[in-house]
Protein backbone atom coordinates (compact mmCIF):
# COMPACT_ATOMS: atom_id res chain seq x y z
CA UNK A 1 0.00 0.00 0.00
CA UNK A 2 1.39 3.38 -0.91
CA UNK A 3 0.87 6.94 1.00
CA UNK A 4 -0.05 8.01 -2.32
CA UNK A 5 -3.60 8.82 -3.55
CA UNK A 6 -3.23 8.75 -6.98
CA UNK A 7 -1.16 5.54 -6.92
CA UNK A 8 -3.87 3.94 -4.76
CA UNK A 9 -6.20 4.94 -7.16
CA UNK A 10 -4.14 4.01 -10.32
CA UNK A 11 -3.08 0.05 -9.28
CA UNK A 12 -6.86 -0.87 -8.78
CA UNK A 13 -8.18 0.34 -11.92
CA UNK A 14 -8.42 -2.12 -14.68
CA UNK A 15 -6.78 -1.46 -18.37
CA UNK A 16 -9.49 0.56 -19.88
CA UNK A 17 -9.62 2.83 -16.93
CA UNK A 18 -6.05 3.24 -16.61
CA UNK A 19 -5.76 3.66 -19.92
CA UNK A 20 -8.50 6.29 -20.14
CA UNK A 21 -6.90 7.91 -17.11
CA UNK A 22 -3.40 8.02 -18.49
CA UNK A 23 -3.50 7.94 -22.24
CA UNK A 24 -2.66 11.47 -22.77
CA UNK A 25 0.59 11.37 -20.80
CA UNK A 26 2.35 9.85 -23.75
CA UNK A 27 1.45 12.32 -26.47
CA UNK A 28 -1.67 10.85 -28.44
CA UNK A 29 -0.16 7.08 -27.84
CA UNK A 30 -2.42 5.40 -25.31
CA UNK A 31 -0.70 2.35 -25.79
CA UNK A 32 2.02 3.28 -23.49
CA UNK A 33 0.20 3.35 -20.87
CA UNK A 34 -1.91 -0.01 -21.75
CA UNK A 35 1.45 -1.72 -21.96
CA UNK A 36 2.76 0.12 -18.30
CA UNK A 37 -0.77 -1.52 -17.10
CA UNK A 38 0.66 -5.16 -16.87
CA UNK A 39 3.43 -3.94 -13.69
CA UNK A 40 0.52 -2.71 -11.75
CA UNK A 41 0.65 -2.01 -8.45
CA UNK A 42 3.51 0.57 -8.24
CA UNK A 43 5.22 1.27 -5.22
CA UNK A 44 6.03 4.83 -6.13
CA UNK A 45 6.27 7.15 -8.80
CA UNK A 46 9.05 6.07 -9.89
CA UNK A 47 8.34 2.98 -10.74
CA UNK A 48 5.28 3.91 -12.71
CA UNK A 49 7.46 5.92 -14.48
CA UNK A 50 10.03 3.13 -14.93
CA UNK A 51 7.03 1.31 -16.19
CA UNK A 52 6.00 3.65 -19.02
CA UNK A 53 10.06 3.95 -20.11
CA UNK A 54 10.09 0.22 -20.52
CA UNK A 55 7.48 0.37 -22.64
CA UNK A 56 8.34 2.74 -25.00
CA UNK A 57 11.96 0.96 -24.92
CA UNK A 58 10.37 -2.17 -25.86
CA UNK A 59 7.68 -0.99 -28.63
CA UNK A 60 8.05 -1.83 -32.03
CA UNK A 61 10.56 0.72 -34.17
CA UNK A 62 7.04 1.48 -35.98
CA UNK A 63 5.18 2.05 -32.59
CA UNK A 64 8.30 4.62 -31.31
CA UNK A 65 8.44 6.82 -34.34
CA UNK A 66 4.58 7.21 -33.86
CA UNK A 67 5.25 8.29 -30.48
CA UNK A 68 7.58 10.74 -31.42
CA UNK A 69 6.00 11.93 -34.50
CA UNK A 70 2.63 12.58 -32.32
CA UNK A 71 4.45 15.57 -30.37
CA UNK A 72 3.54 18.58 -31.65
CA UNK A 73 6.49 21.34 -33.05
CA UNK A 74 7.95 23.53 -30.33
CA UNK A 75 6.62 26.93 -30.45
CA UNK A 76 3.87 26.00 -32.91
CA UNK A 77 1.32 28.88 -32.19
CA UNK A 78 -1.71 26.19 -32.41
CA UNK A 79 0.22 23.90 -30.04
CA UNK A 80 1.21 26.59 -27.27
CA UNK A 81 -2.57 27.68 -27.40
CA UNK A 82 -3.93 24.23 -26.06
CA UNK A 83 -5.46 22.61 -29.61
CA UNK A 84 -2.94 20.19 -29.73
CA UNK A 85 -2.77 18.96 -25.89
CA UNK A 86 -3.25 20.82 -22.93
CA UNK A 87 0.05 19.60 -21.31
CA UNK A 88 2.54 20.05 -24.23
CA UNK A 89 0.26 24.12 -24.09
CA UNK A 90 1.45 23.85 -20.23
CA UNK A 91 5.10 22.73 -21.28
CA UNK A 92 5.72 25.17 -23.79
CA UNK A 93 4.69 28.26 -22.38
CA UNK A 94 6.46 27.29 -18.43
CA UNK A 95 9.37 27.64 -21.10
CA UNK A 96 8.51 31.05 -22.40
CA UNK A 97 8.27 29.49 -25.77
CA UNK A 98 4.78 31.67 -25.88
CA UNK A 99 7.06 34.68 -25.05
CA UNK A 100 9.65 34.60 -28.14
CA UNK A 101 9.96 37.63 -29.49
CA UNK A 102 9.67 37.26 -33.41
CA UNK A 103 12.97 36.91 -34.31
CA UNK A 104 13.20 34.16 -31.69
CA UNK A 105 10.13 32.29 -32.75
CA UNK A 106 11.41 32.74 -36.70
CA UNK A 107 15.01 31.15 -35.41
CA UNK A 108 13.51 28.12 -34.16
CA UNK A 109 10.62 27.32 -36.43
CA UNK A 110 13.49 27.73 -38.89
CA UNK A 111 15.88 25.38 -37.07
CA UNK A 112 12.46 22.71 -36.10
CA UNK A 113 11.42 22.72 -39.73
CA UNK A 114 15.61 21.68 -40.74
CA UNK A 115 15.02 19.05 -38.18
CA UNK A 116 12.25 17.43 -39.27
CA UNK A 117 13.36 17.22 -42.94
CA UNK A 118 16.62 15.55 -41.63
CA UNK A 119 15.17 12.88 -38.88
CA UNK A 120 11.67 13.00 -40.06
CA UNK A 121 9.61 13.62 -37.35
CA UNK A 122 9.34 17.04 -34.53
CA UNK A 123 12.49 18.39 -32.52
CA UNK A 124 11.10 16.39 -29.45
CA UNK A 125 12.76 17.80 -25.72
CA UNK A 126 11.62 18.46 -22.21
CA UNK A 127 11.23 22.07 -21.91
CA UNK A 128 10.59 21.97 -17.97
CA UNK A 129 13.11 24.02 -16.61
CA UNK A 130 14.63 24.97 -19.76
CA UNK A 131 14.96 28.67 -21.62
CA UNK A 132 14.10 29.47 -25.21
CA UNK A 133 17.86 29.63 -25.26
CA UNK A 134 18.46 26.04 -23.58
CA UNK A 135 16.36 25.12 -25.96
CA UNK A 136 17.04 26.27 -29.29
CA UNK A 137 21.48 25.82 -28.33
CA UNK A 138 19.68 22.02 -28.17
CA UNK A 139 17.84 21.88 -31.09
CA UNK A 140 21.12 23.10 -33.16
CA UNK A 141 23.96 20.64 -30.88
CA UNK A 142 21.39 17.55 -32.17
CA UNK A 143 21.31 18.45 -35.69
CA UNK A 144 24.53 17.35 -35.84
CA UNK A 145 23.24 13.69 -34.32
CA UNK A 146 23.26 10.82 -36.88
CA UNK A 147 19.47 9.78 -37.81
CA UNK A 148 20.31 6.53 -35.44
CA UNK A 149 21.30 8.35 -32.06
CA UNK A 150 18.95 11.19 -32.49
CA UNK A 151 16.04 8.72 -32.29
CA UNK A 152 17.85 7.34 -29.24
CA UNK A 153 18.02 11.16 -27.87
CA UNK A 154 14.27 11.72 -28.92
CA UNK A 155 13.09 8.39 -27.29
CA UNK A 156 14.75 9.30 -23.96
CA UNK A 157 13.49 12.78 -24.12
CA UNK A 158 10.17 11.55 -24.54
CA UNK A 159 10.43 9.19 -21.41
CA UNK A 160 11.64 12.13 -19.61
CA UNK A 161 8.33 14.65 -20.73
CA UNK A 162 6.42 11.00 -19.72
CA UNK A 163 8.33 10.94 -16.13
CA UNK A 164 7.62 14.55 -15.25
CA UNK A 165 3.85 14.11 -16.36
CA UNK A 166 3.53 11.57 -14.07
CA UNK A 167 5.44 12.87 -11.31
CA UNK A 168 2.51 16.35 -12.10
CA UNK A 169 -0.51 14.45 -11.75
CA UNK A 170 -2.77 15.25 -8.64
Amino acid sequence: MTSDPVLEELNVLDRPAFAARLGAVAEGSPWVAEAAWRERPFADREALAAAFARAIAEASPERQLALIRAHPELADRAAIAGQRGADSAQEQASAGLDALSAEEHARLTRLAAVYRERFGFPFVIAVRGRTPASIIDALERRLEDDPDAERETALREVARIVELRLRALG
